[in-house]
């Protein structure tokens, strides 16, 4: 068996250990019996083919995958007819540039990159990679003598402002070389008296990002600032600013930006210039912040990461916003996608992550090289904000494939153990306002129904993927909040391709208020669910938290705004309907 097999039987082993360990200890030949048995049907069904294989080229972004595989004539004929049918994608051009480089083909590879060049897209995306892949491209003496005369910048991507405080912020760029950059700041936009530089570096080891650190700056304060990138003033579309975050426990009235469903989209990447027109202090992103749907090759994430960070629109967003992100399937593995309690099996999880943290500034990921993850937290004047990852240690909710099942486990788990404590902690520690918990799939058990196709696990339950499919841990997490009088909690979430408001009503305490949304850039693709407090449909829209707690009753305002800035529905939640003292 394969490696991964081997670890499919060994899971399986230490499941029936646990199922089965007291009939086998009692001398029960039916348990033994069943042991081997079972072991058997393991091994037969772990020699399936490899989850995420393409059998065949299905979207022009996993043409890396197919390249990588040596399906080179299959991929120039797929572009080929993907570009004559639709002439203003240039991502076909794109890959039959790196197509035909691979077969030695350089001359007809560099006609189509003047083909892309001249239709618009810039010299730096196939600079940028994945640069392994197209290095028999950009390696060629052709390719070089076509720089001479399209020369490309250092910086290829950013910046992208994140990790904000009201002392400090940090700044992340991806280069093309490894070289030194500063970030120079000043509460006037005429740069005037300027905050001393700050310094860092772009890593080869992390895919020519860098990430710096601003500190000693005032709270709730404007800064304009500038980025010199190798000795040189980066030219910026307009002239970036940010807003420092009131003091700790502060009041203050301030919005957030939140959604999922971000797949790249050329007819709506204007959203992130919608989203900027309100000026969001932050924006999360609650996962399928892109949809290359595998893991592994590496190239097929990174290439999603590399179109999305070169659109001129993110890049003004994100400039000016600070972004936090976590995933969901689609930008962690594939289609309702698990990862299992493991650390580091399936092998593919630790690179993925990897991949996650080089495209993001989040102010940390997870519990690090020893517990890899993407939750966090972060804290804005007086309420805080837990982020948490739904995919890295989330089990097989029906326990049907020991890789994906912890044998020790009393039950089904999302979070993972670490996680969680992580969360029941912060949340008995915090004495803020509001504490709003973001989740990448629906807290509302209501909210999705029938079955889906995993792409790890096969046909399951659709609704199982979300909070539903772990109806005790979300219970555990309830039940420590009205355990502990935790008072201000809402919570959000992404997943549907829609926007709702939903409530969650309790025995014991509070009526909880979810509010998700997960259309960025696409038209909703699933129905209104009954039961909603509202459903809004149709162009892609993102949910907008207004929340002001300077008023005598605090509020938190959701709207779903609209890609033409337009308001489709509208929920406001009182602090007092979030109180043990109703």
């Amino acid at each position: 068996m394969r490696v991964l097999d081997n670890l499919r039987f060994v899971s399986a082993m230490a499941w029936l250990r646990g199922m089965m360990g007291p009939a086998i200890a009692g001398g029960d030949i039916l348990g033994r019996i069943g042991t081997i048995l079972f072991c058997l049907c393991v091994t037969v069904v772990s020699v399936s083919p490899h989850a995420y294989a393409q059998t065949k080229i299905t979207h022009t972004k996993y043409m890396f995958y197919h390249l990588e595989a040596g399906e080179i004539d299959e991929l120039i004929d797929y572009l080929s007819k993907s570009h004559e049918k639709d002439p203003a994608d240039l991502e076909p051009l794109f890959g039959l540039a790196a197509a035909y480089a691979e077969k030695g083909e350089i001359k007809t590879a560099m006609t189509y990159v003047q083909r892309a060049i001249d239709a618009g897209m810039p010299v730096e995306r196939f600079l940028v990679g994945p640069r392994t892949v197209l290095a028999p491209l950009t390696g060629s003496a052709e390719f070089k003598l076509f720089l001479k005369e399209h020369p490309a910048g250092e910086l290829l991507h950013g910046p992208m402002l994140g990790a904000v405080t009201h002392r400090s912020a940090r700044f992340w760029i991806r280069t093309l070389n490894e070289v030194p950059f500063k970030v120079r700041l000043s509460a006037s936009k005429k740069m005037t008296p300027p905050i001393p530089f700050a310094s860092g570096k772009t890593s080869a080891d992390e895919d020519y990002t860098g990430v710096l650190e601003v500190t000693g700056l005032d709270p709730d304060t404007r800064y304009f600032y500038e980025l010199v990138v190798g000795g040189r003033v980066v030219s910026l579309d307009g002239q970036p600013s940010f807003r420092t975050y009131p003091r700790p426990g502060e009041k203050s009235k301030f919005r957030v930006a939140f959604g999922g469903g971000s797949n790249n989209k050329p007819e709506f990447e204007h959203m992130w210039d919608t989203i900027l027109i309100r000026r969001p202090l932050a924006f999360l992103g609650l996962g399928d912040n892109n949809y290359y749907n595998m893991p592994e090759p590496l190239s097929v994430s990174r290439y999603c990461y590399y179109m999305r960070h070169s659109r001129p629109e993110w890049r003004r967003m994100i400039a000016s916003t600070a972004v936090y992100a976590i995933w969901d399937d689609h930008d962690f593995a594939g289609n309702d996608s698990i990862g299992g309690p493991r650390i580091d099996v399936p092998a593919w999880k630790r690179p993925v992550w990897r991949v996650f943290g080089q495209n993001w500034v989040n102010p940390y990921y997870g519990g690090g090289d020893s517990q890899p993850g993407c939750w966090h937290d972060f804290t804005i004047g007086d309420v805080d904000f837990f982020m948490l990852d739904c995919r890295y240690y989330r089990v097989d909710p029906q326990g049907r494939d020991p890789l994906y099942t912890d044998p020790n486990a009393v039950q089904p788990s999302m979070l993972g153990p670490v996680q969680k404590k992580w969360l029941l902690d912060k949340l008995m520690a915090s004495r803020a306002t509001f504490k709003i918990i973001a989740a990448s799939v629906p807290w509302a058990f209501e909210a999705k129904t029938g079955t889906q196709r995993s792409s790890n696990l096969g046909r399951r339950p659709g609704f199982q993927d979300t909070w539903q499919g772990f109806g005790q841990e979300r219970e555990d997490i309830f039940s420590t909040i009205e355990k502990h009088r935790i008072e201000g909690v809402f919570l959000i979430s992404a997943d549907r391709h829609r926007s709702d408001a939903w409530k969650i009503e309790r025995e014991n305490g509070y009526t909880f208020y979810e509010a998700t949304s997960s259309h960025l850039t696409k038209k909703s693709t699933h129905p209104a669910m009954p039961g909603a407090l509202f459903t809004s449909l149709g162009r892609p829209a993102y949910g907008l938290l207004t929340i002001d707690t300077t008023l005598s009753d605090p509020e938190i305002r959701y709207e779903v705004v609209k890609i033409d800035d337009t308001v489709d529905g509208t929920l406001v939640v009182k602090k007092s309907q979030l109180s043990f003292s109703k």
